[in-house]
Formats: C-alpha cells, structure tokens, sequence
C-alpha cells in the first residue's frame, strides 16, 4: 500500500527532549478500520448457535480483550462448552471481510514517520496471533513493528503482561512507554502496568468512557493522533 499523500509538517522532539522512546498501539479501533466487521462477526456468530446476538453497543464493548473472553461476556447465554463452536464461527465471519478492512486514513504515513523518528513501535492486542499476522501481511506490514504481542500468547487485557513483556524485549522502562487505545481495556491495560496512555474516539468505545480512565488526551482522527504525538512524544 503505497504512502502517496504529504506527511504534516511538525517540529521534530529531539532525542534528549522526547517523553517517550516505546509507543504500543492497540489494533482494531486504533489502527485498523475493523470495529464494524468485528461488531457484525459477533452478531452473526451467537447468531448461528442460536442465542439471541448482542446489540452493536454490547459487541463493541468487549473489542480488545482476548476472542474466548470477548465472546463469553458479548454472549452470556452461549454455555461454556460451545465457546470452541462460537469462536469458529466468528473466524468464519469476520473472514468474509478481512479484504474489505484497511488501516484508518493517515495511519501508515504516522507510523512510518514515528519509526524514522527513533521511536520504538510495537503492538499489543486482543487478537490472535494468525489474526494480527494475517492483517499485517494482507496491508503489507510485517516489517514495520519492532515488537507485537497477542492475547493467546500471553496474558489478554487488561492484564499488563503483553506490555510488561514488550517493554522487556524493546529494553524500555514503563514512564518511557506510552499505550495508544480505543477501550477502556487499552487504557485499564497502560494503568496495570505502570504507562502513561492516549485514547482515540473513533474506534470501538465512547470518548466518555475513555475519559473517565484520565488517559493524557481523548483524540478524535488520525490526524489528531498524528500531531499530538509529534508535538508531544
């Protein structure tokens, strides 16, 4: 995917003045467009068992947090011994979309930019591993992290071991790591493990909700996301 529009033009921190050195973003609803499908891959999975699916708010509210997790609390009705079931047909589901899915607008420009920059970028997500690895290399991105960790690799959110875990492979110390979310568990996650973290309204939870974790700002575009970390980071 090719990076064709002009990057901002900001004032660059040097490396002496830089709050941080490690940025671990979140996935889906921060990076990746996907919060709709995965909402809708939900519906249909509880759905196809036969339960009563969730409403949009209630398939949203539980995006960030490992699949097994997020289904039983979007699907309490479903009994534990057909989660396996569920979860394959939420697979089945959201993988009738994965092409129609991209990055947000701006995103690849910021993240291309922050690493040529300095800055460590990594990510840390309720995703799978296959998952997270399938989005890369269908956009074309399997080289572009210095780090990634998934929630069946580790422990899920809000859990600090995937960002305990990133900051000891990338040699970063928690003050000098910031977490980037657009859920309560992103920002719940930066709060157990000692990081300071920025939220972004546009994916899967509410700026109010957000807000009420007192992460540094509430952003609401790419862009926004964009500026503030380079005036900020």
């Amino acid at each position: 995917m090719p990076i064709s529009s002009q990057s901002p033009s900001f004032v660059k921190p040097t490396a002496s003045f830089r709050r941080f050195d490690l940025i671990a973003f979140d996935w889906d609803g921060t990076l990746f467009d996907s919060t709709r499908v995965i909402v809708q891959a939900i519906q249909g999975a509880v759905a196809d068992l036969g339960h009563p699916p969730p409403t949009d708010d209630q398939a949203s509210h539980v995006i960030g947090l490992g699949l097994t997790q997020a289904l039983a609390h979007a699907a309490p009705s479903v009994p534990k011994d057909q989660w396996p079931k569920l979860a394959e047909r939420y697979r089945f589901h959201y993988a009738q979309h994965l092409n129609d899915i991209n990055l947000f607008p701006g995103t690849e420009i910021m993240l291309v930019e922050l690493k040529s920059r300095g800055y460590k970028i990594a990510v840390a997500t309720g995703k799978s591993r296959h998952g997270l690895d399938e989005a890369l290399e269908s956009i074309g991105m399997t080289e572009l992290f210095h780090a990634t960790r998934t929630a069946d690799e580790t422990r899920g959110k809000p859990d600090p071991l995937m960002l305990h875990e990133l900051m000891d492979e990338l040699d970063t110390p928690p003050e000098r790591t910031l977490m980037v979310g657009d859920t309560t568990h992103d920002l719940q996650l930066a709060i157990n493990a000692g990081c300071p973290a920025l939220a972004v309204s546009f994916g899967a939870h509410p700026s109010s909700g957000l807000a009420k974790l007192k992460p540094l700002a509430v952003l609401h575009t790419t862009a926004e996301l964009h500026h503030w970390l380079m005036q900020n980071g």
